[in-house]
């Protein structure tokens, strides 16, 4: 048993199949049928899902106020060549991509102190994770959607061995959170006058690292390996497009990852696509949404300073 989803892409196909018939496009996308049924088999997708849109949504705001959203892919690279290596030798695939995520992690920490530096020792991981991956899943002989979902998400009915992983990793994604988050916000804001200020900049940088590295393991398992910025990068950016406060920003960052998260697995139910998909169109829907506010809301205030500057001057 290598803890992997036990169900199809979609939940809809192969539960309650008509026949093998293949449906029109919009059936597939957004077909209905047998519903309540299937929502009753995802409690537990549904839990793992909750988890990750906290998860996500609260490490995603230092993700874009440290600059990171590079860092999350390169990670997420690793994380997924750490999955196919369990998924080959038939270990616990969370327990594979955590591993996987940690050593990218530890190494983008160590290695890359300045951004230039990061940057390159991501560019360098991101190839050999993603060729170390692929490599693994053509040695895999195993069902082919076990493969499809490392990369795009999979997360229907999620096998009890896999949430007890996920909840034990979230809880300490949450904790490590919880304890760093005054002094990381410091150091995020402004490293220079934190380490005046005797805050361990470095410590927290590396250790933040690490938090991010079982972040995106924890995401992989359900938007795959190759979308994982829409929940550890998406929901933060569109938050702090519509407010610079810190504490609404987290607070609306989660708001946005708990509904990309939840609401994608409840269109993913009724259709026979994985997940992915609508996790990332209403993420990405959300961002739009809240940019084009905070354009309308920066042209609204230039127009407010423009007439009283002109007030003033007329005076």
């Amino acid at each position: 048993m290598n803890g992997y989803p036990r169900a199809c892409p979609g939940a809809a196909a192969g539960v309650l199949a008509d026949g093998g018939q293949d449906d029109g496009v919009l059936d597939q996308i957004f077909g209905f049928d047998h519903y309540g049924e299937l929502l009753a088999l995802a409690q537990s997708s549904l839990l793992a899902g909750a988890l990750l849109g906290l998860v996500g949504g609260l490490a995603g705001v230092f993700v874009i106020m440290r600059d990171l959203p590079f860092a999350v892919h390169g990670i997420s690279e690793l994380s997924f060549a750490g999955a196919s290596v369990a998924l080959f030798l038939g270990l616990n695939i969370v327990a594979g991509s955590i591993a996987g995520s940690l050593l990218a992690a530890v190494a983008i920490g160590l290695l890359g102190v300045r951004a230039q530096d990061r940057n390159s020792v991501i560019g360098i991981i991101m190839p050999f994770g993603l060729g170390l991956g692929v490599l693994f899943l053509s040695l895999y002989k195993g069902r082919a959607a076990n493969k499809f979902g490392i990369l795009t998400g999979q997360i229907v009915a999620v096998a009890s061995p896999q949430t007890a992983w996920l909840l034990g990793t979230s809880v300490v994604v949450l904790a490590a959170l919880a304890a760093m988050w005054r002094p990381l916000t410091f150091a995020s804001a402004d490293p220079e006058v934190a380490a005046a200020r005797g805050v361990p900049v470095r410590a927290l940088s590396t250790a933040f690292m690490l938090v991010l590295g079982l972040a995106v393991a924890l995401c992989v398992q359900m938007v795959g390996a190759l979308l994982v910025l829409s929940l550890l990068v998406t929901p933060a950016a569109a938050a702090a497009r519509v407010t610079a406060s810190p504490v609404r920003l987290p607070l609306l960052s989660v708001a946005f990852a708990l509904v990309s998260m939840e609401g994608g697995l409840l269109l993913a139910l009724g259709g026979t696509l994985p997940v992915s998909p609508y996790v990332t169109t209403i993420s990405f829907a959300i961002y739009l949404g809240c940019r084009l506010r905070g354009v309308r809301h920066a042209r609204h205030a230039h127009r407010l300073g423009s007439s009283s500057y002109a007030g003033q001057a007329h005076t």
